[in-house]
This record gives C-alpha cells, structure tokens and sequence, in this order.
C-alpha cells in the first residue's frame, strides 16, 4: 500500500518565536538544554532550521515560553496571540499593587492612541 503524501509542516516560524522569547529572557541555549534534559544543538536546530520537535519538547516549549500555538497552526487569527498570552503570565505574578500601575498605564496608553485618530 502506498503512503498518501503529506506535506510537511514547517516549524520555522515557531524556532524562531521561541528563540524571541528565549533571548528576550536571556536565557542562554546551554541554561534552557540542562533544564529540559535535550542537547543545545538539537534547540539550536529548532530555532533556526525549524526541525520538527518530539511532541513532548514540543509541549514543554510551548508552556515554557507561553507560545499562542492558535498563531502556527491555525489559518483564522487566535483569540490570544503569543504576546498576549505572555502578558496574561506576566499579570499573573503580580501583586495588587503592580496590576494598578500597569491599568493605569494601560488607560493612559489608549487615551494617547484615540487622540490620535
């Protein structure tokens, strides 16, 4: 019996969205490889070649780096994008005190934006 051909998914754009967030953290390649017990070529391969990832790294990487997988897969827009979801995770380690300083900030920032229109 012949396979049906299946084209490839290409995984470029999420290596490179997880090199972003990586590098924005500053977490070295060697740091992120220890603690998920992979080898730093095979997240260097990830990154810049977009080879496919297992399942479960690919999994961990997602949570790790709250990645919005809805944005790779998916052809309609998600709901919450990457920079979105990394925001909610953000807000979520607040304190009180921190959520009213970003608010306030949030307000004055769409205030600017509808003057202007």
């Amino acid at each position: 019996m012949a396979k049906r051909p299946v084209p490839k998914y290409d995984f470029k754009a999420f290596g490179a969205a997880i090199k972003a967030v990586r590098t924005g953290r500053k977490e070295s390649r060697k740091k992120v490889s220890d603690e998920m017990f992979i080898s730093p070529r095979y997240l260097a391969n990830i990154e810049n070649k977009g080879q496919h990832p297992s399942l479960q790294i690919f999994f961990e990487l997602m949570l790790r780096y709250n990645i919005s997988l809805d944005q790779f897969l998916l052809e309609t827009p998600p709901e919450k994008n990457t920079q979105r979801r990394q925001l909610d995770a953000l807000l979520d380690g607040m304190s009180d005190k921190g959520i009213r300083i970003v608010s306030a900030t949030a307000k004055e920032i769409a205030e600017v934006e509808t003057e202007g229109r």
